[in-house]
């Protein structure tokens, strides 16, 4: 029987089908655990255009997963005891039940329903990141990707002019508050002690050189303006730029893998009944420090500030 071209080495052609929105493509005819160098450069390539690709079907494993995301840089740890290169995204608990509300775990999930970029409350914001699904609720949950290049295409010439002079803080405690939800500095992830990072508004992509708007529910108090001018502002932009046809949902399948860049696509958590279990497997890649390293502020929601340039949680040394 004659093997397919992947298992002799031979590259794969893949297929790359654009989705209804300014962003994001389907990729098919790949099989992402058997991935060739050649391969990887089209995919690359196709991920820098699109911004969002969805893998459909791939039902990747722990470690298949991880190697892919090792394709794209450095894996970020999401805490002290993450030893691989993926982490659980999920409501459900290692006894199988779900977590209730009074609990961390669901606060946060909660929260990631408002649009976002990853890490941008860490010194080292993340430059890439994946999920892939494992367990789906029956209706619901599904993940909104924006697409932030096109947001700043679409901005007058005065505002693009005004916002190139901003930067905001950054701050996971910030945006859990304004969703409702208190925490304490446990060294976790978040809700460290390392300070509020500085980030422009306007971010300019380290590889493509496309602007894109980097602002986000983590984004706060622009210096020089008043607070609430500020927030005015930084919601204003927030809710404009997350609008079609700049926003694609995609629908979880079992075995879905999707990757986005982190340097130009906002995304968010869509609602679902919590009832039921909702498991995805993320993977996140840590952003390059020429282009993702800000400098840190303090946060006067944490209970201290020691300025670092590591996303390290103190607690991986314990």
């Amino acid at each position: 029987m004659k093997e397919p071209l992947e298992q002799r080495g031979m590259p794969m052609t893949i297929t790359t089908t654009p989705i209804d929105a300014t962003l994001g493509a389907v990729v098919t005819d790949v099989s992402l655990k058997l991935l060739d160098d050649d391969t990887w450069q089209d995919i690359h390539k196709v991920f820098l255009e699109y911004a969002v690709l969805v893998f459909p079907a791939q039902h990747l494993t722990d470690e298949e997963q991880g190697a892919f995301a090792l394709r794209f840089g450095n894996i970020e740890k999401l805490g002290p005891r993450q030893k691989t290169g993926v982490a659980p995204i999920s409501n459900q608990k290692s006894d199988g039940s779900v977590v209730r509300p009074d609990e961390e775990g669901y606060k946060l999930l909660r929260g990631n329903e408002g649009w976002h970029t990853d890490s941008t409350y860490m010194p080292l914001a993340s430059k890439a990141a994946m999920l892939s699904a494992l367990v789906v609720p029956p209706e619901g949950g599904e993940t909104g990707f924006a697409d932030m290049r096109s947001a700043y295409d679409e901005l007058d010439d005065a505002t693009k002019e005004k916002l190139e002079t901003l930067s905001a803080y950054h701050s996971l405690y910030y945006s859990q508050e304004m969703a409702g939800f208190q925490h304490k500095t446990d060294h976790l992830y978040g809700f460290h002690d390392k300070g509020a990072p500085l980030r422009p508004v306007i971010k300019t992509h380290a590889e493509t050189g496309r602007k894109s708007l980097y602002t986000g529910r983590h984004a706060y108090g622009i210096p020089g303006m008043d607070p609430d001018e500020s927030e005015t502002l930084l919601a204003s932009l927030l809710e404009e730029a997350c609008q079609p046809p700049r926003v694609y949902l995609h629908p979880w399948n079992v075995g879905d893998l999707v990757v986005w860049d982190n340097r130009c696509v906002m995304h968010c958590a869509c609602p679902y009944d919590t009832r039921h279990p909702r498991v995805l497997r993320g993977s996140r890649i840590a952003g390059d420090s020429e282009t993702e390293l800000a400098p840190t502020f303090k946060d006067e929601r944490a209970e201290a500030f020691h300025p670092t340039s590591s996303n390290v949680s103190r607690l991986a040394h314990q």
